[in-house]
């Protein structure tokens, strides 16, 4: 897949656009939204942009990494962008041109717009973008899937409002380097023996939607979610 455009998609109150400098700060400074996930916590704008924007996300073309904006709040960043206020990240990961699939991650909602319409627009948004055919504006990709920690309610509720399709549990599947000092959630059992000082471990519940479902209904379903306020 190659880089998308500034603006992938507009609709539903949010709109979803490739991360400027402007707008890091505010997502790399809080911690509380990395509990779930292997990255971060970030101690600072610095940390954020070297050891994951630039580490992780500008080498690989399989990563998009987006700034969900709401249109509906006015601007806080520096630059007082008329165009809304930051309400987290959303991301492409594991892209694959080859076989036409993606996953949806990083998806990180700062606590003034949780339970709000921007998760499921931000969502739906990039769904749309993923798996409507070319000449409609899309990428036409074959299946998008949803990797969450087994333990994270709240993601997997999202996945399943956005129709999403349960495929099972990886157990083990990540290991949270330090995680008890970096405020990571994992399993809530026990280690091996011979594992790290501090480390944890994640199960992840993996979801998938593909073509099938979209074009049976799926397409619709995200519709009406994110046309709700």
């Amino acid at each position: 897949m190659s880089r998308g455009p500034r603006v992938v998609a507009s609709g539903g109150g949010s709109y979803v656009f490739v991360v400027e400098t402007e707008y890091r700060v505010e997502v790399a400074q809080d911690p509380s939204t990395y509990a779930h996930i292997p990255r971060g916590p970030y101690t600072s704008l610095s940390d954020f942009t070297t050891n994951f924007l630039e580490a992780v996300i500008d080498p690989s073309p399989a990563w998009m990494l987006y700034a969900v904006i709401d249109k509906t709040r006015p601007s806080s960043s520096p630059t007082n962008d008329p165009s809304g206020a930051l309400a987290g990240t959303i991301a492409y990961l594991e892209s694959s041109a080859e076989h036409l699939v993606t996953e949806i991650g990083f998806v990180i909602t700062l606590p003034p717009f949780q339970r709000t319409h921007v998760t499921s627009n931000a969502v739906g948004l990039l769904l749309q973008y993923a798996l409507e055919p070319p000449e409609h504006g899309g990428l036409g990709l074959r299946r998008v899937q949803w990797c969450a920690n087994s333990v994270n309610t709240a993601s997997r509720k999202v996945a399943e409002r956005m129709g999403f399709v349960f495929e099972g549990v990886i157990r083990w599947d990540k290991v949270f380097k330090d995680g008890m000092n970096r405020g990571k959630v994992g399993n809530g059992r026990g280690v091996p023996p011979g594992a790290e000082e501090g480390d944890i471990g994640r199960d992840t519940v993996l979801y998938g939607i593909s073509w099938e479902e979209w074009g049976s209904g799926g397409r619709e379903k995200v519709r009406r979610i994110m046309e709700k306020r």
